[in-house]
């Protein structure tokens, strides 16, 4: 059933450029861009090229359902882009042109900021997020506001929102997109946009990607601005770029990073970010790249075996391209240090600060968001759990968790350091995407009542590593599993060393070139410009 609540924009524009000039789909930046400066395509062909798709594939045909709004003024600002171009002879930026998708719990003047709860669905912010501004300065035409895990509190599906519902996943629609940036995924394997944003808390940029084919990033945090962004915990949360190439990811990157004023995360920044993120990409990045494989996240009593059997050829593939292997790297501690939390304490106090600084708001509280019974069942009770938690600064789960984060950061610098390995490598996720609607169902022949629970599709995450680190972690395509889903391979790296991931996706990227279109969502003949 269809649940849309904000109206969605859709176009049919008959193009005049000759006919198959530029294929959008799979299209990349520098693809676009090219046709630009040949004359071949204008970014007002391009865009309601995507528009086209978006209107005949996100609510028809295969009801991929990414998008909550779709921008009513993308064509608008495509033509203010062509020209500004026609006038000047010159790209507005890096982005000039290129369709973006954003997250809705991300700030976009114009258009409604959900963070996919129903209470929001009329609230238009009244300035865009910084990384948005920064977008749309280097030239980005934003698409849209995909879908999300309503308040970002979602992993393993993208179901759990009353506001957009369920989203599908292009490479089988029966099938989870991921969260909690699964509507960006989504969108972008789809070829409704050329890159997106979404946000990482628990692995919400990387599990995504990873089910879609994508390349996902998860910065350090701090390398890119929070301001604007709905918060789920303001010490692991971070922005972050998603794309179907390295290029395109590292293109993004560059634009969205550096600090922002508003956001003292970034202070720690400064002296860590390069001119650019392009020079790391190397075909033979991987030639004597020292890399530790952490076994100890994707033991067989937790992952799919064929995940197990997908990641053995990934070394080969690793070895292949020069890397130099340490299997298994151990961190001694990991097993014995409490795993830390994400606290409703926590939650309580970040999102009470983001609604002080958006007047306007409705239900601008956690208790009016709790009592207005409109959020998810599976999140009411958390959210009444929240109206009574401590601030984060007197929780005591909030204060041990984060005592152990830092316990976790020494384990792995020592570890690391030991082994002299620059990153570790080990799957996205150890199990297959999640059957939309198959929530926690155990993945055992004898299901056993918590905690000795067996694993859930659900429940899969190799992303936490990343998060409760802080460190950069980037999930590139590693190849195909049961019923055409994809994979992903998850390259770990200390702080700030979001080059070097960048460097091993893109030569592990070349060597295997995993990333192919869904089949459900094929070329339009009317949309090609």
């Amino acid at each position: 059933m269809r649940r849309l609540a904000i109206p969605l924009f859709a176009c049919c524009v008959a193009l005049s450029a000759p006919a198959h000039a530029l294929a959008v789909e799979e299209a990349s930046i520098a693809d676009l861009q090219d046709a630009y400066r040949d004359g071949r395509l204008s970014a007002h062909q391009v865009v309601a090229a995507y528009l086209e798709r978006i209107a005949a594939y996100d609510k028809k045909g295969p009801y991929i359902n990414s998008f909550i709004t779709v921008n009513p003024k993308a064509l608008e600002e495509a033509d203010a882009a062509d020209a500004r171009y026609k006038a000047s002879g010159k790209f507005i930026g890096p982005l000039h042109g290129i369709p973006v998708v954003l997250k809705d719990n991300l700030d976009a003047v114009g258009m409604p900021m959900t963070s996919g709860f129903q209470g929001w669905k009329n609230y238009f912010p009244p300035s865009d997020a910084p990384l948005v501004a920064k977008i749309k300065a280097a030239g980005g035409i934003i698409m849209g506001k995909t879908s999300l895990s309503e308040f970002a509190k979602g992993g393993g599906d993208n179901i759990n929102s009353v506001l957009p519902g369920f989203a599908r996943n292009p490479y089988n629609t029966a099938f989870a997109t991921g969260g909690s940036s699964g509507g960006s995924a989504a969108a972008l394997a789809a070829s409704f946009a050329v890159v997106g944003i979404g946000t990482d808390t628990g692995g919400s940029v990387r599990m995504p990607s990873a089910h879609n084919a994508l390349v996902g990033l998860r910065p350090t945090v701090g390398l890119v601005s929070r301001t604007g962004v709905v918060p789920l915990d303001s010490v692991r949360d971070t922005a972050g770029p998603m794309a179907r190439s390295v290029t395109d990811l590292a293109i993004l990157l560059d634009v969205i990073a550096g600090p922002d004023p508003q956001d003292a995360a970034t202070e720690r920044s400064k002296g860590h970010i390069p001119r650019s993120y392009l020079p790391y990409l190397k075909k033979d990045g991987l030639a004597g790249a020292r890399l530790g494989v952490l076994r100890q996240v994707f033991n067989p009593k937790v992952t799919d075996p064929t995940i197990i059997a997908n990641f053995d050829k990934t070394i080969a593939e690793l070895k292949a391209a020069g890397a130099e292997i340490v299997d298994p790297l151990v961190v001694p501690e990991l097993d014995t240090i409490p795993r830390p939390p994400q606290t409703n304490a926590e939650f309580k106090t970040d999102l009470t600060r983001w609604i002080s600084q958006h007047p306007g708001v409705p239900y601008p509280s956690i208790r009016q968001i709790a009592e207005s019974k409109l959020v998810h069942p599976l999140h009411q009770q958390s959210f009444d759990q929240a109206v009574d938690a401590l601030p984060a600064d007197q929780d005591p789960a909030t204060i041990e968790g984060r005592k152990n984060e830092q316990r976790f950061r020494e384990a792995f610098l020592k570890a690391m350091d030991a082994a002299k390995v620059d990153a570790l490598v080990f799957p996205t996720w150890a199990q297959l995407p999640a059957v939309n609607g198959d929530r926690n169902t155990q993945i055992a022949d004898d299901p056993q009542p918590a905690p000795h629970a067996g694993p859930t599709h659900l429940g899969s995450s190799l992303t936490f590593v990343g998060s409760m680190l802080q460190w950069p972690a980037l999930s590139v395509p590693n190849g195909y599993l049961g019923q055409g889903l994809p994979a992903g391979l998850q390259f770990q790296a200390r702080a700030w060393d979001e080059g070097k991931v960048i460097q091993y996706a893109y030569a592990y990227e070349q060597a295997t070139h995993y990333r192919r279109p869904p089949a459900t969502v094929p070329p339009l003949a009317a949309s090609q410009p």
